[in-house]
């Protein structure tokens, strides 16, 4: 099987198995994981699509993100707040992610085997050894949705939401 196959499926399986559940919460997109806080499904929806965004505009390919307007909100590192008036809807980011997603596959379906070995045009280098070329960035969007879905699940659990296969 080639790698390009191979991340096709983990991209379209990673979506899949996340994107129901945060779904599901579309009327309780604020609901902490813990009481303590942590990340509520909105941001993590917002994070995933500007981490989507830099992982492979800006760190693969050296180019703009199309999502820059979420880094204040949504950068690793930001604060999930629970103030539904500082965020995108739930419905804008949903289309936001699918309309990324979506550009996303049709990038990577330009590219040969070849092409996936190009290194990436601006890798910081704290993220060299895992992000070092184009396939290396691919597959980190797959792994990143798969990382946060069990905060969603959690912020599922705390919302009352009964588990929900996907």
């Amino acid at each position: 099987m080639q790698s390009r196959i191979l991340i096709k499926t983990n991209l379209q399986t990673s979506m899949a198995m996340v994107l129901p559940l945060i779904e599901d919460m579309k009327s309780k997109p604020l609901v902490f994981p813990t009481p303590m806080g942590g990340n509520h499904p909105l941001w993590i929806l917002g994070h995933l699509i500007y981490s989507d965004g830099v992982l492979l505009d800006e760190i693969m390919l050296d180019q703009p993100s199309a999502v820059a307007d979420l880094k204040e909100h949504f950068q690793g590192g930001t604060e999930p707040m629970d103030d539904d008036i500082i965020y995108p809807s739930m419905g804008n980011l949903l289309t936001r992610c699918r309309d990324l997603r979506h550009g996303h596959m049709e990038l990577l379906e330009q590219f040969s085997e070849e092409d996936l070995d190009q290194p990436s045009k601006n890798v910081p280098p704290k993220y060299q050894s895992y992000l070092a070329t184009y396939r290396d960035c691919f597959m980190m969007v797959a792994n990143h949705w798969l990382m946060h879905r069990g905060q969603v699940a959690d912020a599922r659990r705390a919302g009352g939401r009964a588990r929900l296969e996907s």
